[in-house]
């Protein structure tokens, strides 16, 4: 009985990865886009995230308590990936796998888990990047801001851009594909700055209008002239206490205010702000806040992959 029961719940999720892999892999298709999510916790027995970049699979399995012994939870793991590997097309030995926490560590999203250091090559927007699948928790490529780093290129022509805890560097890319005069790129991890780095040269953006500041984000605003920038992008981790902080550590909640006035501060008139995060509870204070055009873009920036699974909010502030 137990084993069947087991086939049945297998039968469900391949009929359920059948189901979202036609609706996503069309949608990808009519907008080009070689790297996207397939499937997101769908079915409770079956807690993965699944994500597409181009020919090959990232899997993180979302830690739980499933009550299985190790060989048991490991032969569970292997039929699901039989499952995936029939119903999406891609050989095992191009799918990567990954145990996530429900509650991150000190480093966060950002850890590192692996030291293969395989570095793969994949296209968005006409752009490349690079990603590594096996290394860190987290591949170095975004997918749910796809949309707003589109919004981004959009508006950059001329303008001088600061891309603030950075990560990789794709919405500097984006930027200087749109033009920008100038791209600031800051981040506290000086691995991450290197990649973005990379990142821009791999799309023939290199000079000295592109700089790349290894720096603790909430002293780097406060030491900022006025007037500095035209456009800026803020994604802040949730929670940070990183040794390498002046401060004790981030908490978005608590900080953001603080965070976004300094940027009304280093903003020309007329300049834009993306402000976003990805902490579920977050409540944005706009009575302690300088910025008087306010407006939540959370859904224009959720791409087709992310709909109505997507816990992160995005707003459009215009100094």
């Amino acid at each position: 009985m137990h084993s069947l029961q087991a086939t049945d719940k297998l039968q469900m999720f391949e009929n359920r990865l059948v189901k979202v892999f036609r609706h996503t892999s069309k949608q990808a298709k009519r907008q080009h886009i070689t790297c996207f999510r397939i499937y997101d916790h769908d079915l409770p027995e079956f807690p993965l995230c699944i994500e597409l970049y181009e020919d090959k699979l990232y899997i993180a399995e979302y830690r739980r308590h499933h009550g299985m012994t190790d060989e048991a939870h490991e032969a569970w793991l292997d039929a699901a990936l039989l499952v995936v590997e029939k119903v999406v097309g891609i050989p095992q030995e191009n799918i990567y796998i990954k145990q996530r926490q429900r509650k991150q560590g000190r480093l966060g999203q950002y850890q590192k888990v692996n030291e293969e250091k395989q570095f793969f090559m994949v296209h968005e927007g006409g752009l490349q990047f690079l990603v590594n699948l096996s290394d860190y928790l987290d591949t170095g490529l975004f997918l749910d801001h796809r949309a707003t780093r589109t919004m981004v290129r959009e508006e950059a022509n001329n303008r001088r851009v600061l891309n603030l805890f950075a990560y990789t560097g794709s919405f500097s890319v984006y930027a200087a594909a749109g033009g920008a005069a100038a791209v600031t790129t800051v981040d506290l991890s000086k691995t991450y700055l290197t990649w973005a780095e990379e990142n821009m040269k791999l799309n023939g953006f290199s000079g000295n209008q592109f700089l790349f500041v290894n720096a603790d984000v909430k002293q780097y605003l406060q030491e900022l002239k006025p007037r500095t920038f035209d456009l800026v992008i803020m994604d802040p981790p949730t929670f940070s206490n990183s040794k390498k902080m002046k401060d004790d550590f981030l908490d978005i909640q608590r900080d953001h205010a603080e965070m976004i006035n300094a940027v009304y501060h280093t903003l020309s008139p007329g300049g834009i702000l993306y402000f976003s995060t990805n902490f579920s509870r977050f409540l944005l204070e706009k009575e302690k806040l300088r910025f008087d055009n306010i407006k939540d873009v959370t859904n224009v920036t959720t791409p087709f992959d992310f709909a109505g699974k997507l816990k992160r909010y995005c707003w459009k502030m215009v100094k």
